[in-house]
């Protein structure tokens, strides 16, 4: 009799732990179900907020202060008299401000013409994948220049307008692999003052460019500005106006990226390296120059309380 109710016993447990297995499984499988996949964001699709001489899709982090130098020199075909260009450098000194994790400011003075520019960043979407599934980032750019030198007859009427220059893109890119990642850059430049009325004020450009990773801090970079024909007729400082060109190198080291580049280019500016590039890659009449970014932490908004 007393073995028989062990058996039975042992029967009951057994059959109250299958349930309740059972039963934990079924909760597990209810709350996976329940649980919504993450959204993964795509990061460092380019190492600098420029592509080269222009702008890419990132922006500085949320508080985060961007210290920009760059450097253009004169063209190389100036040979060893003038250290191949090295004499006749400009420069440009530049702040950017990751206001949030979409929004940038930047402001910046150039030695060439005594520019001053200004501009606006935001991100309009995010490459991303999981829950939210976004095959590119598109970044839009707005931008002002102010040119400052003097006026060459200042003894006719000038106008302050006509020293303002203003810069609308789309900045469109994607990072196809750890190595690879392209961008394309519909752009608008418009001059308030142009040379005879043949020239456009409003100048159609489509910018390409890429960026490929060689090593962990090493990549190559490309940059292109295919400008409409018909638009610029006049010739800027005597020669004709050209597609820009830019060939380089990004170097990472720590908190700095160090940008070096050959380029048809000298200007540092949208309105200069767009509409009043005049050297030949085929004449080798190109510029060597080169960026520098340092970041600094302003407001550290991952601790902020």
């Amino acid at each position: 009799m007393k073995a028989q109710i062990r058996k039975n016993l042992c029967l009951v447990v057994l059959v109250l732990s299958s349930l309740l297995l059972h039963a934990q499984d079924n909760l597990m499988s209810l709350l996976e179900e329940s649980e919504e996949p993450d959204t993964e964001y795509t990061i460092a699709t380019f190492k600098s907020t420029r592509l080269m001489s222009g702008q890419s899709v990132e922006i500085p982090a949320a508080g985060v202060l961007q210290y920009v130098i760059n450097h253009r020199f004169a063209r190389i075909t100036g040979g060893f008299y003038n250290i191949f260009g090295l004499d006749n450098a400009t420069m440009r000194m530049g702040f950017d401000y990751g206001i949030s994790k979409r929004l940038a400011v930047g402001v910046g003075r150039s030695s060439f013409e005594k520019t001053y520019d200004g501009y606006l960043k935001y991100k309009l979407l995010r490459q991303s994948k999981g829950a939210g599934n976004m095959p590119i980032t598109v970044t839009g750019f707005a931008g002002m220049a102010i040119k400052t030198i003097a006026w060459p007859e200042p003894d006719r009427p000038n106008y302050f307008s006509s020293r303002l220059y203003y810069t609308f893109q789309l900045l469109i890119a994607r990072k196809f692999n750890s190595d690879l990642s392209l961008q394309l850059m519909p752009t608008l430049v418009h001059r308030n003052l142009v040379a005879t009325r043949a020239d456009a004020n409003d100048v159609f450009a489509l910018g390409m460019g890429g960026r490929y990773k060689l090593t962990g801090s090493l990549s190559v970079n490309v940059e292109y500005y295919y400008l409409i024909p018909g638009q610029i007729v006049s010739p800027v400082y005597g020669e004709k106006v050209r597609n820009s060109l830019t060939l380089g190198v990004d170097i990472e080291t720590g908190g700095h990226v160090f940008q070096l580049m050959l380029s048809n280019s000298r200007g540092m500016s949208e309105k200069v390296f767009i509409t009043e590039t005049t050297g030949s890659w085929l004449s080798t009449n190109i510029h060597f120059g080169f960026n520098i970014n340092r970041v600094f932490t302003i407001i550290d908004k991952h601790n902020k309380k």
